[in-house]
This record gives structure tokens, sequence and C-alpha cells, in this order.
């Protein structure tokens, strides 16, 4: 089952493996430096993130790391690049089972339909699963990112 119709203000989605928020961000960052242009400014929503480091380095540079409690969606990742300008990613939970997580990263991409916040696209996905799919998982595939 698909999450409600409709589309996300979003550019993408970002399926992290752990909560640890330092090597999770460096290891996306280190990819998408390359591709995007150099990241300068990462913010989150310290709801789901135990310990918030206050910069990062990648590919030789430092990439300060922000946050915002009310003024950010705490299942959405925000990055700035000086070249690029702002990708917006839906945090998918390093817990969710590698059929949502496609579901979701589906979901964050697509423009039809009214515009969905990341919140609401995981509790569409969490209403409409029947299944097991949200329990933790082991030897999925590594990070993934869609939609850019």
């Amino acid at each position: 089952m698909s999450p409600s119709p409709g589309h996300a203000e979003l550019d993408g989605a970002w399926w992290p493996r752990s909560r640890d928020l330092a090597h999770e961000l460096s290891a996306l960052a280190d990819v998408l430096d390359p591709l995007w242009g150099r990241i300068t400014h990462i913010a989150v929503n310290p709801r789901h993130w135990p310990i918030l480091p206050r910069k990062i380095f990648v590919n030789g540079h430092v990439v300060k790391v922000g946050w915002f409690t009310s003024e950010q969606d705490p299942q959405r990742i925000l990055l700035l690049s000086y070249t690029a300008g702002r990708w917006d990613l839906l945090v998918i939970p390093p817990e969710t089972g590698a059929p949502s997580a496609a579901r979701l990263m589906a979901a964050a991409s697509a423009d039809n339909g009214p515009p969905m916040t990341a919140t609401a696209l995981l509790t569409a996905e969490q209403a409409g699963d029947t299944s097991s799919s949200y329990e933790a998982t082991t030897g999925r595939p590594g990070r993934l990112v869609a939609g850019m």
C-alpha cells in the first residue's frame, strides 16, 4: 500500500542506518557533496537524534549542523549548498523495513496531488502498514537517497 495520494514538499528521502547523527550525516554528506556541490549547512529537528553534533567534516571541509525544534518537521532534514541551493529530505527511521522505505522514497519524490509534510508521509505509511515492515531489519541495503 502506498502512502496517501499527494506529493511531499520534499526533494527526496534519506534512510540512515542508525541514530548516530554525526556518523550518518558524515556518510550522507560525503556522497552528496561531490554530486550537489559543497554542502555548507545541515539542519535537523533533534526529536529523534540522541546526540547533536555542531559540525561534521565532509571531504576536507567543515559542515555546520544546526537544529530547530518548532520550525522544522522532525522527519525532515535540510541541506544547504552555496552552488546548488537547498534540499529537503524525508528522514526514514532506521528501523523501517525495506518495503516501507521503498514506498516512502517514492512518495517523497512524487509530484501529484496536494502537498504533504514529511511527518504526514510517515503517518500515512504507518496507518496503511498491516505487515511487520516496521520491525528492525538486518542486512538491508545501505543508505538510499531518492528523488534528486
